[in-house]
């Protein structure tokens, strides 16, 4: 016995829905998109969604339960990270999507998170040995230290890529100085983490990832699946992207229209952590929060 269900992440720049038939062990992809609202632009480092964000994603939202509605799902279940759990007005937001949308939305926290993450990239992924995912969100940054047998330590730092966009005021292409200010920013953030942690292996969770992939490769990610890329490659063209401008950035296709302004930030960032990590091969999953949480609603 299937049932069909909707899974809608309310992230801090983009928007995902996941339709999937699932059964008792196993699930069927139906449909799936995602849409750059940018919820966080305008207010996340002052802690509210600003009020035009807030439209953008009452209008995405509506036109994700039209096609949940359209494509029969019996179930849908909302999440929102990082941008609403940390707002002075998440309770507001909360009820307006409520009251205008009939659409219920548990806020979760960065460990919740972390948590779901894990569940869904260990969908596909054996850990056949310890690995760090990253997880760049525009909000918020999840590192999870893992093995198939469980989490060994995992945070979720505030540290995404909208957050540090509408911090600095960047120059075009990213100085020598801004991309120093990027790292300092992180070393300062993430002090302590990875401490005596060994791993040559990093799992970035879809996202960024796929799109550095495509950049590489010259194609699109291949749906649903699990990608080795050697770190050296992976380096080379993150140089690329942050060498870029946004001019170039506007003219290349691979590079959805939310993350042409803030590319070269997550490219900073996945950089500092192969390094940091002298990280030998990255994993993409294709599979993050919004597959975690398949088997829970």
């Amino acid at each position: 016995m299937t049932q069909r269900i909707g899974i809608i992440d309310i992230g801090t720049n983009t928007f995902n829905l996941l339709i999937v038939d699932r059964s008792a062990h196993s699930f069927e992809k139906i449909y799936s998109a995602k849409q750059g609202v940018g919820l966080g632009l305008g207010g996340i480092n002052d802690g509210r969604l600003a009020e035009d964000a807030i439209v953008r994603g009452i209008q995405t939202l509506k036109e994700y339960i039209l096609k949940s509605t359209e494509l029969g799902v019996e179930k849908l279940k909302a999440f929102a990270t990082s941008a609403v759990r940390d707002a002075k007005n998440k309770s507001e937001f909360v009820a307006r999507l409520r009251d205008e949308l009939s659409l219920d939305v548990e806020v979760i926290s960065g460990d919740r998170e972390a948590e779901l993450i894990y569940e869904g990239v260990k969908i596909g992924h054996d850990f056949d040995r310890t690995s760090v995912i990253m997880d760049i969100g525009g909000g918020s940054t999840e590192f999870i230290f893992a093995n198939k047998m469980a989490i060994l330590k995992a945070h979720s730092f505030n540290i995404g890529t909208a957050r540090i966009y509408q911090m600095f005021d960047f120059s075009d292409p990213y100085s020598t100085e801004d991309i120093q200010r990027v790292n300092d920013y992180l070393a300062k953030n993430i002090e302590g983490f990875f401490d005596s942690m060994k791993a040559d292996v990093l799992i970035g969770a879809s996202g960024s990832f796929e799109t550095f992939y495509a950049l590489l490769y010259k194609k699109e990610y291949p749906e649903n699946e699990f990608e080795d890329m050697p770190a050296d490659e992976v380096i080379r063209v993150l140089d690329e992207i942050i060498a870029s401008s946004l001019e170039e950035r506007n003219a290349n296709a691979f590079i959805i229209p939310i993350r042409k302004k803030m590319a070269p930030i997550a490219a900073i960032k996945i950089k500092w952590v192969l390094e940091k990590l002298k990280i030998k091969t990255l994993t993409i999953s294709p599979y993050a929060m919004k597959e975690g949480v398949i088997k829970l609603i």
